[in-house]
């Protein structure tokens, strides 16, 4: 392992991501890319998929040093690679915090259950 240069954490409550989802429409198209849409619609339960992608993003933001607003929710990508492990594809402002900040490699873990979803992310 390289040197770690940051970690994040985060969790999020589903029901409270239930309800932000329903009560604003437009609010995936803001926080999540197509891709992470596509995958978390694919499910029956597609809010516990949003909530840990959600606290992903919060996780990577916590890693990188920045507060909310200092980079897009888009700009974090959750991708599922065909072993099914999770990883980070960054774009925007956010690849540049990250390549100024010298990361090269994230690790990212998330679990969900009905109540809860958390991530965590370490930077390298």
């Amino acid at each position: 392992m390289d040197a770690v240069i940051g970690i994040g954490l985060d969790v999020v409550d589903v029901e409270r991501m239930r309800t932000v989802l329903s009560r604003r429409a437009a609010i995936k198209e803001r926080l999540f890319t197509r891709s992470e849409q596509h995958y978390a619609e694919s499910s029956i339960d597609s809010v516990q998929r949003f909530a840990a992608r959600f606290a992903a993003k919060e996780a990577v933001m916590k890693a990188l040093g920045v507060g909310l607003g200092s980079v897009k929710f888009r700009d974090i990508e959750v991708v599922k690679l065909d072993s099914g492990k999770p990883t980070l594809e960054l774009h925007g402002q956010a690849a540049v915090l990250a390549d100024l900040a010298g990361i090269r490699k994230w690790h990212l873990s998330m679990s969900h259950t009905a109540l809860v979803a958390e991530a965590i992310v370490v930077a390298e």
